[in-house]
């Protein structure tokens, strides 16, 4: 075990500390800049397009419903055990990565979305598709979407599931002290029972679960925050000055800060990583771009607004230059600081929440994948026992080995995504630039394949009729 601890470590240096910092923000800016800054000056147009997330099919799966599939995955460990991780190990500049690369992340996330809409496939009364999916049809590589599909299916449900599973358990071992042996059986049972009963019982679980443990979370932090208000200004001068400070930069802490900062914040949100594209292909929406938009509406929510809550509560204790906690232990020793001891318990069920339905939202990425590698139910039931076994065997692991595990996976799908979506990019830019147009004109945005000149092998989009968008004016 530790040798093969050793060559994780060593393959992870090299990733995070090189090739990732220089692909996520460099493809993050260009994206924000070729989309003309879409993520901040579109913001309004996002939260309207969530109020047609009710409008999908009826056998389909809402816009809404996509989005709280992709924002359970998003919204999980990283929110709590992650961000407190970040900051032990790389101060609480790392926050300041966090946000950075959630705003330039953005844009990473409207063209992977968006490309994965125009490229979905049908299945049956839903949809289907993500990265793996425009690598075969816009890139004819056939190959490079397989090699992400299984990169895919064992980060999302085998790797990231044990880091969630991990974290449940030592949240409800610290709190209740449970047995590890029994929360990791509990768990296992509950997950085979979910996972079994497909896509549909997916989305209905995420649906109302993303709300009430986001809402409940962020509620408690703005309490902390706002009884710690004249301490708030001494914060944000902390995590500034420890992300560029003088002291810092000579001590090698802004590099820790600023791997640790993006890592973790990509582990969060998973802008331009290529797994909610996969959440995103499912919707039935109008126009592609409605469900970009979405998406990149989905980054903002969990790093802008749920990580910061974390930080926040984390940095107001001062517990994070303590050795004896990290994790989610950290986090709830935090919270038990600033409100008592029930506030730890409370956080278990709310960990429960959070971890639980990012189980469920990775398990659908895996499951997706494996379909488009072969659609085989035998193949996909293995996969499916492999998937509870994982959530059973993180549960008892070691923290940094199942974190460590999760970061390669992790990196080596984000490089792959990252070089199709470079590649594919314009189209994503096009969709834009039509859908803006028709926004103009006053009508209600419908996707055609005939709208972007040249667009090939697209199959769940329509040729449009000789008077296109004529009958699609807002009423």
């Amino acid at each position: 075990m530790g040798i093969i601890e050793n060559i994780i470590n060593g393959t992870n240096t090299l990733l995070w500390s090189y090739v990732l910092i220089i692909l996520l923000i460099g493809s993050g800016l260009y994206f924000t800049i070729n989309t003309k800054f879409v993520q901040f000056r579109m913001v309004g147009e996002m939260f309207r397009l969530m109020g047609e997330g009710a409008t999908g099919d009826k056998k389909g799966i809402s816009s809404f419903q996509a989005f709280c599939i992709s924002t359970a995955s998003r919204v999980g460990t990283g929110n709590l055990a992650g961000v407190a991780i970040a900051i032990t190990t790389g101060g609480p500049g790392a926050v300041f990565w966090m946000w950075l690369i959630a705003l330039i992340g953005s844009a990473s996330a409207f063209v992977e979305a968006t490309l994965a809409q125009i490229y979905k496939v049908k299945d049956g009364d839903t949809f289907r598709g993500g990265p793996a999916y425009y690598m075969e049809k816009a890139l004819n590589a056939r190959w490079m979407g397989i090699t992400f599909a299984v990169l895919i299916s064992l980060t999302f449900g085998l790797a990231f599931n044990s880091v969630q599973a991990n974290t449940i358990t030592s949240s409800l071992n610290n709190s209740f002290g449970i047995s590890k042996t029994v929360i990791a059986i509990v768990l296992a049972v509950v997950t085979a029972v979910i996972i079994f009963g497909g896509l549909k019982r997916i989305a209905k679980v995420a649906e109302w679960m993303v709300p009430v443990m986001a809402g409940a979370y962020i509620l408690i932090a703005l309490y902390i925050v706002v009884t710690n208000l004249t301490e708030i200004p001494q914060v944000f001068k902390l995590i500034f000055e420890s992300a560029f400070g003088f002291r810092e930069a000579a001590s090698g802490a802004f590099a820790a800060a600023m791997m640790n900062g993006i890592k973790r914040g990509l582990f969060s949100n998973e802008a331009g990583m290529g797994s909610a594209p996969n959440a995103a292909a499912t919707a039935s929406v109008s126009h592609p771009v409605k469900q970009g938009l979405i998406q990149s509406l989905g980054v903002f929510v969990d790093t802008l607004v749920i990580c910061s809550a974390t930080a926040f509560i984390v940095l107001l204790s001062g517990m994070y230059t303590s050795k004896e906690a990290n994790g989610i232990v950290l986090t709830q020793n935090a919270l038990e600081g600033s409100l008592g001891s029930w506030a730890g318990i409370f956080l278990a069920f709310i960990v429960f929440l959070f971890a639980f339905s990012s189980v469920v939202g990775n398990y659908y990425y895996g499951e997706s994948n494996i379909e488009f590698i072969k659609n085989n139910k035998a193949v996909l039931t293995i996969y499916r026992i492999a998937v509870v076994g994982m959530v059973a065997f993180g549960s008892l692991a070691d923290l940094s080995f199942v974190w460590n595990l999760a970061d390669l996976f992790m990196g080596l799908m984000a490089i792959i995504n990252l070089i199709a979506i470079l590649l594919l990019g314009k189209i994503a830019f096009k969709a834009l630039a039509d859908y803006t147009k028709q926004k103009a004109n006053g009508q209600n945005p419908v996707f055609y394949t005939s709208n972007i000149k040249g667009l090939k092998n697209v199959e769940a989009w329509e040729e449009a009729p000789s008077q296109a968008n004529s009958s699609s004016k807002l009423g």
